[in-house]
Order: C-alpha cells, then sequence, then structure tokens
C-alpha cells in the first residue's frame, strides 16, 4: 500500500535507489534542488543530511531561505519491505510564483515504478496532510502535456482553473480529503 513517509535514513539505500533511477528527470515534490548542495552525495551520510533539512523545512519556528515557504516534505512508500517510489511535498503557504505555477503540492514517481497508482493515492494523502495543516484548498499544477498527472489530479477531485504559460492549474477542496478512497 502506498503511504507517505517522513524522511528517514533508515531508508537510505532505497532513497539512494529512487534518486538513481530518476536519472536527469525532474523530481517534483522532493526538495533536491533547494538542498544545500543538492542530492550528489547518495551515501547515508548524504541522506542524513538532505533528512535534516527536509524535516526542518515543515518546522514553521525554523527560518526559511529567500523564496521559500515552510514544507513538510514526504517520501513515498510501497511495499514490505518499505520502498521510496517517490517525493511529496505539502507547502504550507503559497509565493505568487507558486500560486502561478508551482502549487501547494508537488510530487513524482520514480519511471520504474509508474502506473501502478501510486501518484494517485500519494496526492489523496497529500491532500489530507494539507488539511491537517489549515489549508482549506490547495492548488496543484502539472505541464500541459502531462496526461497522466492531469488524470491524477481530477481524479483527487482537481478542478480545473486556467493554464498559464505551460501549467494547467487546478484547485482541491481539503474537505473532501482528495475525493476518493485509498
Amino acid at each position: 500500500m502506498t503511504a507517505l513517509a517522513v524522511p528517514d535514513v533508515r531508508l537510505h539505500e532505497s532513497w539512494a535507489a529512487a534518486v538513481r533511477d530518476f536519472g536527469d528527470e525532474t523530481m517534483h515534490g522532493s526538495g533536491d534542488w533547494h538542498v544545500p548542495g543538492g542530492w550528489r552525495d547518495l551515501t547515508e551520510a548524504g541522506c542524513r543530511a538532505v533528512v535534516q533539512w527536509l524535516r526542518r523545512s515543515g518546522d514553521p519556528a525554523a527560518p526559511v531561505g529567500d523564496g521559500l515557504v515552510h514544507c513538510d516534505f514526504r517520501w513515498i512508500t510501497a511495499g514490505d519491505p518499505e520502498e521510496v517510489v517517490g517525493f511529496l511535498a505539502v507547502r504550507h503557504r503559497l509565493t505568487p510564483w507558486l500560486l502561478d505555477q508551482g502549487g501547494h503540492i508537488g510530487y513524482s514517481v520514480r519511471p520504474s515504478r509508474r502506473r501502478e497508482g501510486h501518484a494517485s493515492r500519494a496526492l489523496v494523502l497529500g491532500v489530507r496532510r494539507a488539511a491537517e495543516l489549515g489549508l482549506d484548498r490547495v492548488l496543484v499544477t502539472c505541464d500541459d502535456d502531462n496526461v497522466g498527472s492531469r488524470r491524477t489530479i481530477e481524479a483527487a477531485g482537481g478542478r480545473y482553473e486556467d493554464t498559464r504559460g505551460v501549467k494547467r492549474r487546478y484547485w482541491i477542496d481539503t474537505a473532501a480529503g482528495g475525493a476518493q478512497d485509498l
């Protein structure tokens, strides 16, 4: 079953395998582009540094860098033993850029684990987390040509608002809990 896990060094090997699986693809919802030094160090020590940064990002009392917002980063996991199959971020608020392009929730599933329903289930869990944070509705975006992500967002209750540049923008009411059963 798909779950959202707080980033944890105990998942180091699975996390590193997921990062390698993405290759040069963007890992939406991972936070990799904000972590100082990026995710180049896939050792356990590198994972520890990433986990520390990701966890601190969700702490409302911790300072965030210019242009950033507090964000709950989660690793999308599945199976027994637990395997990292992707990444999800729930941003606590929107900046002007996030309102225009990025949204409250970003997510991605590693290439080898796509088309298994993980993105759909993770998005529903992300919407529920946003409700716990007190958000009444969340913005989720996807590239205009990403049919799979568009279907995922719509299945979670996303209501299309508009397209800005290449980004389709959808709003999901959090009270509906993502509109589907897990």
